[in-house]
């Protein structure tokens, strides 16, 4: 009869699975961390810019064309620095010269 206890082997074998198992987990969850960290970075550095465009008067003015940009979306996305046609512009094309991007 068992006495509810683990032989040496048995408890061998389940700390080598458990420590596998943890290691694993650990190292997903600091991906995880580190991707959530760069994303708040981003974010505070995108805000940072908005409050700076706010205490220049530029702020709701499109960083590549200086046109307006739409209201609906500066309510939806405050610190956004570009309307949307110039941002999807930017996005899908990369034709750089200097801080602005040729469009049009």
């Amino acid at each position: 009869m068992s006495s509810g206890r683990a032989s040496p082997k048995q408890r061998k074998r389940t700390a080598e699975h458990n420590y596998g198992k943890d290691e694993g987990d650990r190292a997903n969850t600091s991906l995880v961390d580190l991707g959530q960290k760069s994303r708040d970075r981003a974010l505070l550095t995108s805000v940072d810019a908005a409050l700076k465009r706010i205490g220049e008067g530029t702020f709701g003015q499109c960083l590549n064309c200086e046109q307006e940009i739409n209201a609906k979306r500066l309510e939806a996305i405050p610190w956004v620095g570009h309307r949307i046609t110039c941002q999807e512009l930017i996005d899908g094309t990369k034709l750089n010269r200097g801080d602005r991007y040729l469009i049009g």
